[in-house]
């Protein structure tokens, strides 16, 4: 014999079946009120710094004022110093053992000179000596250069070595071979006896009265 449902049984069943559904619509309804989830932010670019064109003439003038302080400077020589530099020989020296001393008169800075050979160069300017001679000084590189009336030379002071010697320009090579030809006395030589004075030879009897000859 076939049980029938009751109205309990039925009613039952229709409650599980809506409490199915309402939960089914409340996931979907979860899911779709939940944001997607968000790409990873990218780091920020650094920036680059601004560089002020203001602050770079700035600097390029500070620049041209300290080059022109330094010229300022060099310009103040004496008329003394100046006569000095009229005198110096310039152009390529040629000197002892191949080598060779280039000097420049500085056109911008009257009697500066820049001198410039092999491993070396200087910028140097008059100084006056007691001896007459032509002197020449880099005082910051501790380098001399030395202009005597037949050669030059060239050192450096504060590393105790000669750099340059028996250097020549075409006016001082003239001197050296004159002095080669008629070499100057020497201080060592012994000074010549001076001369004896003269005396007379006539014979005693010359000398006496007319009287007593007779």
């Amino acid at each position: 014999m076939q049980k029938l449902h009751t109205p309990s049984v039925v009613h039952a069943l229709a409650a599980a079946v809506l409490l199915a559904a309402s939960g089914f619509t409340m996931a979907q309804t979860d899911a779709a009120a939940k944001p997607a989830a968000k790409p990873a932010a990218k780091p920020a670019a650094k920036k680059q710094p601004v560089v002020n064109p203001s602050s770079r003439t700035n600097l390029k003038s500070a620049a041209k004022n300290v080059a022109a302080g330094i010229e300022a400077a060099e310009a103040a020589l004496t008329p003394a110093e100046l006569a000095i530099a009229e005198r110096v020989h310039v152009g390529k020296l040629p000197c002892e053992l191949g080598a060779a001393v280039d000097l420049v008169a500085d056109t911008k800075s009257p009697g500066y000179f820049n001198v410039s050979g092999k491993n070396f160069k200087y910028r140097m300017f008059p100084v006056a000596t007691t001896t007459g001679a032509i002197r020449l000084e880099d005082q910051k590189a501790g380098a001399v250069w030395l202009q005597l009336a037949n050669k030059s030379m060239l050192m450096n002071q504060k590393l105790g070595v000669r750099l340059a010697d028996e250097c020549m320009s075409p006016a001082q090579l003239a001197v050296a071979e004159a002095i080669k030809l008629n070499p100057p006395a020497s201080v060592l030589d012994a000074p010549k006896p001076a001369a004896a004075p003269a005396t007379s030879d006539a014979p005693a009897a010359a000398a006496q009265p007319a009287s007593a000859a007779q």
